[in-house]
Parts: structure tokens; sequence; C-alpha cells
């Protein structure tokens, strides 16, 4: 029995087969979810063929060391900011073997949130080498730390799908 929901393999299930039907590969730069993304995906048989790598970026430190996110970046826009979120995914596409790269940074509580960066609000980019760029900043509302999470993977997943068919 799987951790995740059956949607959610469902939607890994078909970004295998599409990513692996084009001999693509995927690479993800994950904060609040904490590689829950890498392991929808990894869930799935064949994933292998697909899934190059992940990154967890929780700390500041990690987002700069693993993905190089900018210092300058997080002082001026925070952790928690659609810059963090596109530093991230191109970090995580240059950084691997991947054709395509998603990344999510947010806030999934139950405290750390803000009257500016409330619980609930996730900025996740996506990118991959032939230079399309996908950014989405979701204000999924106080759903509960895994409400959160998971709904933050269903949109990430999404995106890996809009972006194969760019």
């Amino acid at each position: 029995m799987s951790i995740f929901a059956a949607d959610i393999l469902d939607q890994a299930k078909a970004i295998i087969r599409h990513y692996a039907a084009l001999g693509q590969r995927i690479a993800t730069a994950e904060s609040c979810t904490g590689g829950m993304i890498a392991g929808a995906l990894t869930e799935i048989s064949g994933s292998s063929a697909v899934v190059d790598r992940g990154f967890v970026t929780y700390s500041n430190a990690a987002k700069m060391d693993l993905v190089g996110v900018t210092p300058a970046t997080l002082d001026r826009f925070g952790a928690v900011s659609r810059e963090t979120a596109l530093q991230m995914a191109r970090g995580a596409l240059f950084r691997s073997l991947a054709d395509s790269a998603v990344a999510v940074t947010g806030i999934a509580g139950p405290g750390g949130g803000s009257a500016e960066k409330p619980v609930g609000l996730v900025h996740l980019a996506a990118m991959s080498r032939k230079g399309t760029l996908l950014h989405r900043e979701m204000r999924y509302g106080d759903l509960g730390r895994d409400g959160i999470r998971t709904a933050t993977i269903r949109t990430a997943l999404e995106m890996l799908a809009e972006l194969v068919q760019a």
C-alpha cells in the first residue's frame, strides 16, 4: 500500500510513461514537500529511467549549496518567493542530467506564516532545457500541514505534465 493517494499515483504514472516515451529525465528541488514529489514519482515502476535526482533543500543553506539560490535572492525576497522557486528550478535542472525540473518552496504550517506570507502559500517553478519556464503562486489556505503538502505534490505533477507537452 502506498502512502500517496490514488490520484497522485495516477498522475505520477502518466508522467513517468510520457517522459519515458520521450527519453527524458526529471529532477526535483523541494523545500516544503521534503522529497515527497520525488517519492511519488519513484513509487512508479520504471521510474529509474526517468527520475534523475531529487534535491531536498529545506534550509536556506541547502538552497544555496545544492541548487545555487543566491544569498541576495534569499535576503531580498525570502525563501518563499517566486524568485527563489525559479532559481531552485534552474539550479536543479543545470546541476542534474534532467531535461525538466520542478521546484517548490512554501509554508506548510502550522506555524511560520505571516500576513504577507500566510500558511498555505507555495511557490512552484518548472523549467525545461528547451527554455520553457512555468511559475505558480498557490494560496492553498490552511489545509493543515499534510493537506498543503499533498496539494503541492498535485500541482507540481501537473506542472511536470504541462512542461513535457510544451
